[in-house]
Formats: C-alpha cells, sequence, structure tokens
C-alpha cells in the first residue's frame, strides 16, 4: 500500500494532481476492473484493470479522473459493477455508483480547537432527519447557536453512514465510509462540525459495528469473511472480527473510526450496541483497537468514546493498559429505567427489575449502573459486572433516548406520560447529578413531536412488510402493547407520514417558554457552579428520606462549599425529627436556595423554602431544590 494513502483501502486524491489511488479488498475475486463514468456523460465501455498487490489486494492510480466523477468495481466475469466498499460518497445512495472526493478542498477554521474530554460535558441527542424540518447539515448548523445558549457543549449525531431509502434512524447503514446524501454533501458535515467547534460545542459520531442493514450491503461480493455465522445479533449477521480472513476486516472498521475523527473533525464516538460487537481471537479486541485509533486520529486533540452496553460490562471503562477497552462512559440505561418507573409506575417488560425507588435512584448517581453482578429476572441470569469505583462522569445520564422514546404504544415523550411537576423534579436530579447528563432533540422544550420508528422500505415492499411486522413482535414483550387494537395503532415505519411526523417544531420552544427557560437555566447552574460541573469521585453521597423523597449531597474541594439536591417525588413531606446528618449544613452556615423545581417562572406553584430557623424540613411534594451552604448571617 502506498505510504501518501490515508486509509487502507478507498479512492483517494494524490497530491500536486497526480490522480487518484483506488484501492479494494477483494480476496473471493481473481481479477477486479475499475468502472468510470464522467458526470453527465455516458460511462466509458473500458474499465481500468486493476493490479493484484497478493493478500486479496487490488489497486491503480489513474491520472484522468476528477473530483465528482462517479465509479464503480467490475468483479470478475460479473456484469454489475458495485459500489466501493470504502466508498466517500454515494450520490445516488448506496445502490449507485461511488463518487470521487478530494477530502483536502474544506477549508478548516477550527485550528485552535482542542476537542472535548470527557467530564463536565451536556450532551444532546440529535437526528439531522428530524432535527429541523429540512433534515440537512446545514439547516442543523443554523440551529447550533441556539444549542449553544442552551448550555449544550456535546452533540452526540446518531448514525450517518449511508442506507437505503429517503429517511431512516441510520442504524441500518451499509456504506460506512461514506456520510448519506440525505443530509447533505460530505463538505456539508465538514462546515457542521466547524461551525459546532466555532461556538466551543463538541460533536461525536454514532457508529454501527455490530451489523450492516438489509438492503444495499455489497461487502458479500467482495469476500466472504466480512461476516460470521458463529454468533448471533438482533438485526444481522455478525461481523467478523476473530475468525479466518478477519485481519483485513479488522482494519476496515478500526479506519473507519479514525476515518471520522481525521477527516471530518468528529471529536469522539458513541459505539452502538457493543454486546453484539463479538472477538473471542487472541489479538487486541477490537474495542479496544477501536479507542486505540480514535485516540490517534485525534492528534492530541482531546476525544470522548461512550458505548451502548446492555450486559454492563465493566472491562469498556478500564484503561487500555489494565486490559481495558479504554473508553470515556456508557449509557446508564439503570438510570433511566428505575427513572421511567418513578415517572410512569409502569414496571412491564425490560422495567421489570426496577421500582423507581429514592434508594436505586441515589445508588445509580452513587454508583453507575444498580446491576453489577446481581440476578436480573427479566433475563433469569446474572446481570453486570462491578464497576463500583468508576468516575460519575463515565456514566450517561438521560430520562429519554431514540431508543426509549419510540419503544411506546406512540413515541410519545415524557413530557405527555408525567405531570409537569414530577418531570421537572427529575430532570432537575439528572442535568445536576454527577453523572453526564443527555437531552434527547426537543426535550428541552417539551416537543410535542413523537420520536417513532422509521425506516424508509417503500423500494423494497417485503422488506419493508418484514420490518413492520418485526416492530410489532418486538414491542409485544410490553403486555400493554400485546391486543389487535394496541398493534393497529402502531405508525407504519415506512411510511413518509411516520418520518414527518417526528420533525421538531421550534416554535414550541415559544410555546413550552416555562420549560425550556426550566432547562436553560438548569444547564446553566450546572456549568458556573464547578461543584456541580464536574465532581471528583467520593465527594458525592445520597440518602434516603421517606418512599417517595431523597437527597444527594455533593461536597466541594474547599470547607463548607457543598452543594444539597433534595428530590421529593411523592406527597408533600413533613421531615420531622430528620435525623439525617447529610442535611446538616456544615458549621457555622445554612443552606439557601441556588433553584427550585416549582418556581413560578417554570410553570410551578411557587418556591417554599424547605428547611426553617430551627432546622425542620418541609418538603413540597414533586419538587426538586437545589441547596447551597452559605455563612448563617446571609442564609435566605
Amino acid at each position: 500500500m502506498s505510504r501518501s494513502r490515508r486509509l487502507p483501502v478507498g479512492a483517494e486524491m494524490l497530491p500536486a494532481g497526480d490522480g487518484v489511488s483506488f484501492r479494494v479488498w477483494a480476496p473471493k475475486r481473481s481479477r477486479v476492473e475499475l468502472a468510470l463514468e464522467d458526470q453527465g456523460a455516458p460511462r466509458r465501455p473500458a474499465g481500468v484493470a486493476l493490479r493484484s498487490e497478493g493478500d486479496g489486494y487490488f489497486s491503480a492510480v489513474v491520472a484522468s479522473v476528477r473530483v465528482g466523477d462517479r465509479y464503480g468495481f467490475r468483479l470478475d466475469d460479473d456484469d454489475e459493477i458495485y459500489p466501493d466498499p470504502a466508498s466517500r460518497f454515494q450520490p445516488d445512495g448506496p445502490h449507485g455508483l461511488s463518487a470521487v472526493v478530494d477530502t483536502n478542498a474544506f477549508r478548516w477554521t477550527d485550528g485552535a480547537w482542542q476537542g472535548v474530554s470527557a467530564r463536565g460535558q451536556i450532551i444532546y441527542e440529535m437526528h439531522i432527519g428530524t432535527f429541523t424540518k429540512a433534515g440537512t447539515w446545514e439547516a442543523a448548523a443554523n440551529e447550533l447557536p441556539e444549542l449553544k445558549d442552551l448550555g449544550v457543549t456535546v452533540i452526540e449525531m446518531m448514525p450517518i453512514a449511508d442506507f437505503s431509502g429517503a429517511f431512516g434512524w441510520g442504524y441500518d447503514g451499509v456504506a460506512l465510509y461514506a456520510p448519506t446524501r440525505i443530509y447533505g454533501k460530505p463538505d456539508d458535515l465538514r462546515a457542521f462540525v466547524d461551525r459546532a467547534h466555532s461556538l466551543g460545542i463538541g460533536v461525536i459520531l454514532d457508529v454501527v459495528y455490530n451489523h450492516l442493514g438489509p438492503d444495499g450491503n455489497y461487502l458479500g461480493a467482495f469476500s466472504d469473511s466480512y461476516f460470521t455465522d458463529r454468533y448471533v445479533t438482533d438485526w444481522g449477521s455478525a461481523i467478523n472480527f476473530d475468525g479466518d480472513g478477519s485481519g483485513p476486516v479488522r482494519d476496515f472498521f478500526v479506519g473507519n473510526a479514525g476515518y471520522w475523527i481525521d477527516e471530518f473533525h468528529f471529536d469522539g464516538l458513541r459505539l452502538d450496541a457493543t454486546q453484539n460487537i463479538y472477538d473471542n481471537g487472541d489479538r487486541e479486541h477490537i474495542l479496544a483497537a477501536v479507542s486505540r485509533r480514535v485516540r490517534e486520529a485525534a492528534r492530541g486533540r482531546e476525544t470522548m468514546i461512550v458505548a451502548e452496553n446492555e450486559p454492563q460490562e465493566a472491562r469498556l471503562l478500564k484503561p487500555l493498559a489494565d486490559d481495558g477497552f479504554g473508553l470515556d462512559g456508557v449509557w446508564n440505561d439503570d438510570f433511566h429505567h428505575s427513572a421511567m418507573v418513578a415517572l410512569t409506575k409502569n414496571s412491564e417488560a425490560y422495567f421489570t427489575d426496577y421500582r423507581g425507588s429514592p434508594q436505586e435512584l441515589v445508588s445509580a448517581m452513587k454508583r453507575g449502573y444498580l446491576y453489577q453482578g446481581q440476578n436480573y429476572s427479566w433475563q433469569k441470569k446474572r446481570r453486570g459486572t462491578a464497576v463500583l469505583h468508576a468516575h460519575p462522569s463515565s456514566f450517561i445520564t438521560f430520562l429519554q433516548n431514540h431508543d426509549q422514546i419510540a419503544n411506546s404504544l406512540r413515541g410519545d415523550r415524557i413530557s405527555l406520560l408525567a405531570s409537569g411537576a414530577l418531570v421537572r423534579a427529575l430532570t432537575a436530579f439528572t442535568l445536576l447529578g454527577p453523572g453526564t447528563p443527555m437531552l434527547f432533540q426537543g426535550e428541552e422544550f417539551a416537543a410535542s413531536s413523537p420520536f417513532l420508528f422509521f425506516a424508509d422500505h417503500a423500494h423494497a415492499p417485503e422488506l419493508a412488510k418484514m420490518v413492520r411486522k418485526g416492530r410489532g413482535e418486538f414491542l409485544m414483550q410490553f403486555p400493554s402493547m400485546q391486543s389487535p387494537e394496541a398493534q393497529a395503532l402502531l405508525r407504519d415505519p415506512s411510511s413518509r407520514a411516520t418520518f414527518d411526523a417526528c420533525k421538531l417544531d421550534f416554535g414550541e420552544r415559544s410555546v413550552h417558554a416555562e420549560t425550556y427557560a426550566f432547562y436553560k437555566d438548569l444547564l446553566a447552574l450546572r456549568q458556573r457552579d464547578a461543584v456541580l460541573r464536574a465532581p471528583d469521585a467520593g465527594t458525592v453521597d445520597g440518602a434516603v428520606l421517606s418512599e417517595e423523597a431523597f437527597c444527594l449531597r455533593t461536597f466541594g474541594t474547599t470547607a463548607g462549599d457543598d452543594r444539597l439536591l433534595v428530590v421529593n417525588l411523592g406527597r408533600e413531606l413533613l421531615f420531622t425529627p430528620c435525623p439525617e446528618p447529610l442535611l446538616g449544613a456544615p458549621e457555622g452556615m445554612r443552606w439557601s436556595v441556588l433553584m427550585c423545581s416549582e418556581d413560578s417562572k417554570y410553570g410551578g406553584h411557587g418556591v417554599t423554602k424547605p428547611e426553617d430557623d430551627l432546622g425542620r424540613w418541609h418538603i413540597a411534594g414533586q419538587c426538586a431544590f437545589v441547596l447551597a451552604a452559605v455563612a448563617a448571617e446571609v442564609a435566605s
């Protein structure tokens, strides 16, 4: 492979106008021919034969190719022309020809950007197609100043690898190096990231390395080694990271991880469903290799890698030097599940093992996962491994995300599932707790639009039928969704109307101005308050005050610089006597209210001071207070 190449495979412009280098891995083929098509001109009948390098690689340098030219590969005597497995752009989608892209043409302005570390961040999960009415990177970039004003520090962009159809979640990507044409051109994505960095916002990308989508996946035409039947996933064939021929497969995916950091300046990755990324070989685990490559590609910039991991494996958070995977954070589904039970009182299906109790919520904030090896009755086995001493910022805490909203009958958000006061109280706890908080787009203004499962397979009716059937079967785990009447209410994933219904209406920022102000004030408080922004491990403690009330205390680095978060999810509580030491202010000090979720400006019933001059506590119902220790003579 030429030393001038950035990636082991794909089409790359050579410096000084020396043409384009094409390289592809096709070990099941004896001949590979490059088929070229000029912009707007008929396809050239004669292709360019690629030279075999051995080990299944074929390459050629073609001087006459221009930026924007479309190309594909003819394999052996196959009449079909296949897109490049490492195509950097698919103008007509994954079934069409690939396009040559000049990756150096964009003029970046983020040279001083230092990246983002894991601590002190506020994440905002974004689906580009529904975030704005236009559903493009350009339109989303126009909203970045508003997100900056909200207090967002990191955007977690849902998957963008190109997939079939005109809309979808992105988890069925098939062209893993090609930002989907649905949202714009590759340089539009670069412009989005560049604009975010200019505002001080990092951007991490959700990537799917556990399977590929069912439509438009041509990897099997080049090699039989990409996939394996030794493992099972819920969505399709598992990726072969440890079997015969897996070396170039690993290179393909590890290279992809570095590609997004190098060529698009992403600040890290979110790794989807890592429990279905299998590697039992004798080489460095693929997740560790991905982690290592991301850091290398950043060239000294700070990066942030988080993972979804259903079995809650501690190894993800261990450093590479300790035989871990070196990731920075994990989604804390345990916290979400407990919080949702507290909000809705519904414990169906995978919510079965949660009570939504104060002890669960306190433990999740103090220790991360609730299940760290105990029996998990829903799965009839133990779940999780011990991560008792992980840093609080390692756990991404949220009340909503794309999956959890959509895993319901109508895709309703929490603002439609529980009382406003209860939602505000738990929102305050989530956003001011020691974990790294994450919002799902529109949550900050109580968006009325649902977030449903959508995947455009209208061009493949049988696949569309299977997807709709599979979605209904998945939701059958919820008893409330098993009746024919309930199933009939499920929206068709392939319907354009289903997709359009999920688009945000930014006019609701004004309609729901009280909610929007509440989120802004919470995030502003977290950002300006050093004690709340990034507490160190071991500085957080909590206690249960009643069946529905609890407190969380964060100890500052200097004496008396403490914060107390008191949450009551039930009826008002006269907590006297109150033999709980965490409620006691530091010597010579008293608690002063920094913020109350029931403030009238947020749509509440007004602020009442929770502690009187004699130290008796009267805690309003469905309310959260944030308190700071101040000198007794200035306490309010």
